[in-house]
């Protein structure tokens, strides 16, 4: 297969049972709960339903969804409706788009740890950008923004980073007034990264302390507490890369350049380019060489287990609010930055649109009650079919031999 007739599910139907039979006695069962949900979705085994349009007779099959967050064709209507409302929460000044990274030496750890190390990541993220903000000499403004956990590179390589929003200014200690940032500079990235290293690293030598931290198979020498501090140590000794600059167009286009990478798993279907003899070809952007788009070709097996590097802890948060934009006042805290900034006649300076692989501008999802052919919203229920879905308006696409569900 090539072009657009390959997809990860493809991959996985292909060759999930030889890399379960292969690596299968060390895979968590969330891995292997992803593998099936990714094989089965809108096919046979999910199930399906045929609906009816009232006006002019019409009959649509589908299958069901699998709704796993880590399948590729399941995040469009979730993605759609993020998008929504945080645009229906955006303040009229510029916005920063404000990425922190782990370096290499602590990727290890960190796949091996991931709900610890992710949270501290968060956390240190967090303070690091609500500190700086509030000092006196950077800003002097409690600021609220948020945070996107992406754990991928684009060769499908582990690189954990925290992608931030956040508006270009914010309230006044006493909420009396609104503090502008310099409509083409946020925060200084230099403190910002010297702030996040000592936090981070001060937090996950506590959590290592605390026994918090795995230490098995290849970490194994990290149980020794010198081994662990050289670690430390060796990282420490790098400045961390901290990348800020002004959103996309408008605050709005940042928020659509995110909503691409809030609801995505770590590789996408149109990536892909070929399955074949065992095989997986897909593009990437090589940012080392002036970003040109290149092709890497993988065994599947290997791609499998890439893929898998990047599926989260269950009931883990990707995506966190903090400070202004916090859940629990984020409706209050906006409308009093909305008052501020009205009263401070502030407009966001117009900044150059960046370019990007794919449009900013997202496509509706498919409103299930509009009929494909009349246009009338009358599309109704007709009947449903339980698993496996093998009614017979619909051909059913082949399962699995390890699909034993």
């Amino acid at each position: 297969m090539s072009g657009t007739d390959v997809e990860i599910a493809d991959i996985v139907r292909e060759h999930g049972e030889a890399y379960l039979e292969r690596f299968g006695h060390c895979t968590p069962w969330q891995h292997k709960r992803v593998l099936l949900d990714i094989a089965r979705c809108r096919t046979a085994a999910m199930g399906g339903h045929v609906d009816v349009c009232t006006e002019c007779g019409l009959l649509r099959c589908a299958y069901n969804s699998c709704r796993n967050r880590h399948c590729p064709k399941c995040l469009g209507s979730a993605r759609w409706r993020w998008t929504q409302l945080r645009e229906a929460e955006l303040l009229s000044v510029p916005y920063f788009h404000v990425v922190f990274t782990l370096p290499q030496e602590l990727a290890p750890l960190a796949l091996g740890n991931q709900r610890v190390v992710y949270s501290l990541l968060f956390k240190a993220v967090a303070q690091t950008l609500s500190e700086v903000a509030a000092d006196p000499k950077h800003l002097g403004a409690k600021i609220g923004f948020l945070a996107v956990l992406h754990t991928w590179g684009q060769k499908l390589n582990h690189h954990p980073h925290v992608h931030c929003v956040v508006p270009g200014g914010g309230l006044s200690p006493d909420g009396s007034r609104w503090i502008s940032a310099r409509p083409d500079f946020f925060l200084h990235v230099k403190v910002l990264g010297e702030v996040f290293r000592g936090k981070f690293l001060d937090m996950l030598f506590r959590a290592y302390t605390a026994g918090l931290i795995n230490c098995s198979g290849k970490l194994a020498p990290l149980r020794n507490r010198s081994c662990f501090k050289r670690l430390l140590a060796q990282a420490k000794r790098h400045d961390w890369v901290v990348y800020s600059k002004p959103p996309f167009g408008g605050p709005a286009q940042v928020v659509r350049y995110l909503a691409r990478y809030t609801h995505r798993v770590a590789i996408a279907n149109y990536r892909i380019l070929a399955l074949a003899n065992g095989l997986v070809t897909f593009r990437y952007k090589d940012y080392a060489d002036n970003n040109r788009i290149k092709a890497m070709t993988l065994p599947a097996l290997v791609f499998i287990r890439r893929f898998l590097m990047h599926v989260l802890p269950g009931g883990f948060t990707r995506i966190r609010y903090y400070g202004l934009m916090a859940n629990r006042d984020r409706g209050r805290n906006l409308a009093l930055c909305r008052q501020r900034i009205a009263e401070a006649d502030i407009s966001p300076a117009p900044v150059p649109v960046a370019p990007t692989e794919e449009p900013l501008e997202l496509p509706a999802p498919i409103d299930p009650a509009r009929c494909p052919a009349c246009r009338a919203q009358s599309m109704k229920l007709l009947r449903t079919y339980a698993r496996p879905f093998l009614a017979p308006e619909i051909l059913a696409r082949p399962t699995l031999a390890w699909d034993t569900s």
